[in-house]
């Protein structure tokens, strides 16, 4: 495995007015909490700059936070974001 790395997934979508959204999880893993963390820095920005694609009309951080898994010790963040799309 790398030292680090970011898992996605979709959590949940809707559509309105034509208009689609979606919720999805992102979770930066890496080998220390600061380095989790400033992964999920990276991440969020990342994110963040796809408001400048056409297909997007909307970015929301709903937060991030310390999501440690304690049951295999792997430090995590994690930024949930919902993203509108056409």
């Amino acid at each position: 495995m790398p030292e680090s790395y970011v898992i996605f997934e979709k959590t949940s979508s809707g559509k309105r007015d034509y208009a689609n959204s979606a919720t999805f999880a992102f979770q930066s893993y890496a080998k220390s909490l600061y380095s989790a963390a400033t992964l999920n820095e990276e991440v969020k920005s990342a994110v963040e700059s796809m408001i400048e694609l056409n297909e997007i009309s909307g970015i929301h951080l709903n937060g991030d936070y310390n999501f440690t898994d304690t049951e295999t010790k792997e430090y995590r963040y994690q930024a949930v974001f919902d993203i509108n799309y056409f």
